[in-house]
C-alpha cells in the first residue's frame, strides 16, 4: 500500500531520482521550455517551482544562492534563474510552471508533456512576422536607392547594332594551331 508516500519513484533509487530532477530543472531553466514523460513533469513542477522561489528571495541573496547552488549545478543556469527568472515571476505568488499533456509516445506509449515557464509561451509566427515586417521597408528602401543611383542606359538603334556586328564578322580571326596528340609530344 502506499499510504503517505508522497512522490512518485519513477523507477529510480533516491540518488538517480534526484539527480533526474536537478537535470529537468536545469534543462527547464535554460531553455524554458522541455518535452518529457507526464509522471516526470508532475514531479519535477514542485522542484522547479522551490527552486523559484528561493531565487525571489530578497532577504540574504547569497545564503539564496547557495541553497539553490546545491540542485543548480551549472553556474550560467543559476545566473538566469536570480537575473531574469526571478524578476519576472517577482510579483506572482507561485505557479511558475505550466503542463501540457501531448498524448502517448510512438514507441512505447508514455504519456508526454511539455514542461514550460509562465511567460515563455510558444508563439508561432510571431517572430516570423517581425522579421519580414522588418525585412520589407529595409529591402524596399534598398532596391529605391539602387534604382536612383544607376542610370538608365541609351539605347541604340537598331541599324548601329547591325553595322557593329557586321564589322566584327568582317575582322580576320587568329588561326588555330593544331594540338599535338601526346605520342608526338613524348618524341
Amino acid at each position: 500500500m502506499r499510504h503517505r508516500a508522497a512522490h512518485r519513484k519513477l523507477g529510480r533509487i533516491t540518488p538517480h531520482r534526484i539527480a533526474l530532477l536537478r537535470n529537468l530543472a536545469i534543462a527547464l531553466f535554460d531553455k524554458e521550455r522541455i518535452r518529457t514523460t507526464l509522471p516526470k513533469a508532475k514531479e519535477l513542477r514542485p522542484f522547479a517551482e522551490k527552486l523559484i522561489t528561493l531565487a525571489k528571495r530578497e532577504d540574504g541573496r547569497l545564503h539564496a544562492r547557495r541553497l539553490v547552488s546545491r540542485d543548480v549545478h551549472d553556474a550560467a543556469v543559476a545566473k538566469k534563474l536570480f537575473d531574469t527568472l526571478a524578476p519576472r515571476f517577482a510579483s506572482r505568488p507561485g505557479g511558475y510552471t505550466r503542463i501540457l499533456k501531448l498524448g502517448a509516445r510512438k514507441g512505447d506509449g508514455a504519456e508526454m508533456a511539455i514542461v514550460e515557464l509562465i511567460g515563455s509561451e510558444f508563439q508561432p509566427g510571431k517572430k516570423e512576422a517581425a522579421k519580414k515586417a522588418a525585412e520589407k521597408p529595409a529591402e524596399k528602401a534598398a532596391k529605391d536607392e539602387a534604382a536612383a543611383e544607376k542610370p538608365k542606359a541609351e539605347k541604340k538603334p537598331k541599324a548601329e547594332k547591325k553595322a557593329k556586328a557586321a564589322a566584327d564578322d568582317a575582322e580576320p580571326k587568329a588561326e588555330k594551331k593544331p594540338r599535338k596528340k601526346k605520342a608526338e609530344a613524348a618524341e
